[in-house]
């Protein structure tokens, strides 16, 4: 029996050693003897798999992993020779060997490990060659794929620059193939650019503060309509344009009258299959045309509605006044027949002309099988129409009771409907005013600077590397940095920040914001779309185009919606002509001309649409950027809100505050040391250790045999001494005694600083106290998210001394320390399994997985690529208080989308039944078709008035930075 000790890793509690004591005692040939939350110990005669695919299984971490580089091998056969080594050892569980690299898992020391590959005649490689790649990928669909990716990327040997779904930007010492098998063995596929190969000989570990940055969507193409009424009318656009090939997917937004389309299709090829299908459509280049263009058609649609609108009311009201007042409207004579003859030819001929879309795309959609509200309204008209010319042109064959004329509906419900699309088209215009402000923030022209003369060129002139001048009062035409002068910019329109940010020499500036006194010289460095204002515009306008699932409802229930009226509209007329008094012809056309009327579906087409468009709107003033709708009905439900401590509570500056010394090293040689070994290092708390050596202007010495071990620290050599540089877990790990410093790393940690283990030749050199200040919002915010209901929980990778220290200053109770990076998703799923709903709020590469995983990722603005695409909603301002308000929004958002689909469908589930005459035994009066047009008309503004109150939203509380 071989007696193995183990470390474990994401065990917090008895309940989680209980859990793993239990699954152990299953397994054949294994003895526990000793377990607690740190390490636990067995006698086993079998090798390791079972045991580690065991507790792995239960979520949690097992020994040691070690990826070494190494070389000599030249063939098959040398890496079936490591093979059949390892796989004869009891402390390895787990092995993959290529020709340059050892992935082992198991109980076996790195040294061990090391001694028995040089035993075999390789070599492990202790000095490393960084090499930077840059890939393409493809398959990579959401923000999903690239957590995946990420996560399988996540390596010791692989450090990652920057990944999207098109390209991936990594340093690392191995091989391009390995990235690439890497990347194929996760399902992509990835392509090295050529001359990407080079050693990264770069050395600067101080990074500039991140900007923040909007990842790309994705390849869309937005189209203007015409011609839609309802949505009817965007099931069929929808269905007529995912049929091209090259489409894959679509979202038609009847508020807007847009389509935008995902994919490779042919553009013509979507424009006829739209035109095909009876509708109109048309493409503009660019924000300010397209605007324009929008402006144009909105304007014109509202002119013409109300001429078509004033004739039609000029012939019917007249016409419905004399028969209120007492005129006659049956014919009971000659002269009677020819007078109403004449005015019905006069209806006609207002039919044509003020009714004539009605009709036009009634005949289409005939055409084209199927029905849309334009059907409705063509029946009802011209029933009535047809009945009173039947009785003008042949009276003798109605009853005299049923000799009434019916001109005056006709000319009224095409009014009242028509007036009724104008007042919504005007209430219309008014939804994308926040896309239509941000549009207006970038500016036509630029103070170009070429050879000491200044000269204004339109925007399209400007070209990435020009030096452009920015003056007082002036918009920052494109991004760029400052190279000459400071001065104070408003960026709220962006940001949703009040005060003013000083910008200086290396700063970045961003298109459309404004620079309020001095004058400065910036270089042009992203233009036209590849500008952060152009990004947040592209992805509001997708937003503003998606559907939630409330949405979808709406969409099957409108799909089916009018043939369903057209049904009832029938069985209402039979039912009148068998069943009902005399004269049953005359009952029979007001019943079924009214249940056509009244039951139009514009409301429900337009509900959810015109909430999502003026939502988004107004998430994108408040500097909250929403990937698509169905994140703010999900963020509206959230219950848990999860917060990264690094950057996200705290300012993600850390700066070193304490040391504590336990051999003859002074604190300048500690941190010189220190910061040796971290200057390749990218870690926060690394950047931190080094730009104090900077401060102190410390000479740093190279090093060598550098690795990164995740979540617990760092090794390497530096002037011939063995370092490590960690917590305690790793420095348990490597045997480092650390029981007489508990006191002091204590006292660190109870300041809220990170203490930080600095190992010397394998005795203890001393604790670097790294501290991060939190942010000045941070206590207000999450007190404002807990007296919203919400449990706030605070994750980090931290020692759980330092994360309680931090967690009392804001107030937080539930927090979760010592989590390794890939940790963070597993306590996602753990909250998620005990029936939370969680809103997961991170900024770097290791958050992604969680802010997938979670039913609402929230990015801060700041962090990273990688975390902003795997995240639903990005805070453009460094303020938490933006979680909060994005909670807010989603819930008053998904409450309003509920309050008009409410009120669509009570409309017409009450509208319907009265239109049909279940009041008639009450009453004895039908209900008018005049007045089931001017419902309709009136249930479509009420649905376009209410989303825009929308519009009016201001969060809970007003905060501003003091």
């Amino acid at each position: 029996m071989n007696t193995i000790t183990l470390p474990l890793t994401n065990v917090r509690c008895m309940r989680c050693v209980n859990k793993i004591r239990d699954a152990i005692s299953l397994l054949p040939a294994i003895q526990l003897i000793d377990i607690n939350t740190e390490q636990l110990t067995v006698s086993t005669e079998s090798p390791l798999p079972s045991l580690f695919d065991t507790i792995t299984a239960l979520g949690y971490q097992v020994g040691y992993h070690y990826q070494l580089p190494i070389s000599g091998l030249s063939c098959g056969r040398c890496v079936a020779k490591i093979e059949q080594a390892l796989s004869e050892r009891h402390d390895i569980a787990h092995f993959n060997i290529t020709k340059q690299l050892a992935d082992v898992s198991g109980s076996i020391s790195k040294q061990a490990l090391t001694d028995l590959i040089i035993g075999l005649g390789y070599q492990v490689i202790t000095s490393q060659i960084q090499y930077h790649y840059n890939f393409t990928l493809t398959g990579l669909s959401c923000g999903k794929c690239i957590a995946k990716l990420t996560t399988a990327l996540t390596q010791d040997n692989i450090d990652i620059i920057t990944i999207d779904k098109n390209n991936l930007s990594v340093t690392t010492s191995l091989t391009a193939d390995d990235i690439i098998t890497i990347v194929t063995t996760t399902g992509y596929q990835a392509t090295l650019n050529t001359g990407d190969q080079a050693p990264d000989v770069t050395n600067n570990p101080i990074a500039p503060e991140p900007e923040p940055i909007i990842a790309p969507q994705g390849t869309a193409t937005q189209l203007l309509l015409s011609g839609l009424t309802c949505a009817s009318c965007v099931a069929s656009v929808e269905k007529a344009i995912k049929a091209v090939e090259g489409v894959d997917s679509v979202n038609v937004n009847l508020a807007e009258r847009t389509a935008l389309i995902y994919g490779q299709a042919s553009l013509q090829a979507v424009i006829t299959a739209i035109e095909n299908a009876g509708y109109g459509a048309e493409q503009s280049e660019d924000d300010q045309t397209r605007r324009i263009r929008q402006q144009q058609q909105n304007q014109q649609t509202f002119k013409t509605h109300i001429r078509n609108a004033t004739a039609s009311l000029a012939l019917g009201v007249p016409l419905m006044a004399w028969g209120i007042f007492g005129g006659s409207m049956v014919i009971d004579s000659t002269t009677s027949q020819i007078s109403w003859g004449v005015i019905g030819l006069i209806t006609l001929a207002l039919l044509v002309t003020a009714g004539k879309d009605f009709y036009i795309n009634s005949w289409k959609a005939f055409l084209h099988h199927r029905a849309t509200m334009d059907t409705l309204v063509a029946l009802g008209t011209g029933a009535a129409w047809l009945f009173s010319m039947a009785v003008v042109i042949a009276p003798d064959l109605f009853p005299l009771a049923a000799r009434h004329v019916y001109f005056e509906a006709s000319a009224m419900i095409i009014g009242l409907i028509t007036i009724g699309h104008a007042l919504e088209a005007r209430a219309r215009s008014r939804t994308s005013k926040a896309l239509e402000r941000l549009i207006d923030l970038q500016p036509q022209t630029a103070i170009v600077v070429e050879n000491g003369q200044e000269t204004e060129q339109p925007l399209s002139a400007v070209v990435a590397g020009m030096t452009l001048r920015l003056k007082p009062g002036a918009k920052v035409a494109v991004d760029g940095s400052v190279i000459d002068g400071n001065s104070y910019l408003d960026e709220s329109m962006l940001t949703g920040e009040p005060l003013a940010v000083h910008k200086k020499i290396g700063d970045h500036v961003r298109a459309g914001t404004i620079n309020q006194q001095g004058s400065l010289l910036f270089k042009a460095e992203h233009i036209g779309t590849d500008t952060m204002l152009a990004r947040i515009i592209q992805l509001v306008r997708q937003a503003q185009s998606s559907k939630p699932a409330l949405a979808r409802l709406a969409d099957t229930i409108s799909s089916i919606f009018v043939p369903s009226v057209m049904i009832i509209a029938i069985l209402t007329a039979m039912a009148w002509f068998y069943f009902g008094p005399q004269p049953a012809s005359v009952y029979m056309l007001v019943a079924a001309t009214t249940v056509l009327i009244i039951a139009c579906p514009c409301a429900l087409g337009l509900a959810t649409p015109m909430s999502v468009t003026v939502g988004v709107g107004r998430a994108a003033e408040l500097g909250i950027l929403i990937k698509d709708a169905e994140a703010m009905q999900q963020a509206a439900g959230i219950d848990t809100v999860v917060l990264d401590k690094t950057g996200t509570l705290t300012e993600g500056k850390p700066q070193v505050v304490d040391y504590k010394i336990y051999n003859t090293l002074t604190r300048e040689q500690l941190v010189q040391l220190a910061a040796s070994l971290e200057q390749s290092s990218e870690h926060p708390l690394a950047n931190a250790i080094v730009q104090s050596a900077q401060q102190q202007q410390l000479d740093l010495y190279p090093h060598s045999d550098f690795m990164t071990y995740s979540g617990l620290g760092v090794s390497g050599t530096v002037d011939q001494q063995q370092l490590l540089l960690g917590n305690a877990k790793f420095m348990n790990q490597n045997n480092i005694k650390i029981t007489h410093a508990e006191t002091d790393f204590d006292f660190i940690a109870n300041q809220g600083a990170t203490p930080v283990y600095l190992a010397q030749n394998g005795l203890l050199a001393g604790i670097i106290g790294i501290s991060d200040p939190l942010r000045k919002d941070s206590f207000s915010a999450v007190k404002r998210m807990q007296k919203m209901g919400l449990n706030v929980v605070m994750l980090t990778g931290d020692s759980i001394k330092t994360a309680q220290v931090i967690a009392a200053k804001l107030g937080i109770t539930d927090v979760v320390a010592d989590v390794l990076p890939d940790g963070k998703a597993a306590q996602i799923t753990l909250l998620q399994q005990q029936g939370k709903r969680v809103a997961m709020v991170g900024d770097g590469i290791n958050d992604a997985p969680a802010l997938a995983l979670a039913e609402v990722g929230i990015a801060m603005g700041s962090g990273t690529d990688v975390a902003i695409e795997s995240a639903q909603f990005t805070l453009m301002r460094h303020s938490l208080h933006g979680v909060a308000d994005a909670l807010e929004l989603s819930k008053a958002t998904l409450r309003n989308i509920k309050e008009n689909l409410f009120g669509a469908f009570i409309y017409n589930t009450l509208g319907i039944p009265i239109a049909a005459g279940v009041l008639f035994p009450l009453t004895g009066t039908l209900l008018s078709p005049v007045i089931a047009g001017a419902a309709m008309a009136l249930s479509s503004i009420t649905v376009v008035s209410n989303a825009n109150r929308l519009r009016l939203f201001k969060p809970s509380q007003q905060h501003q930075e003091k």
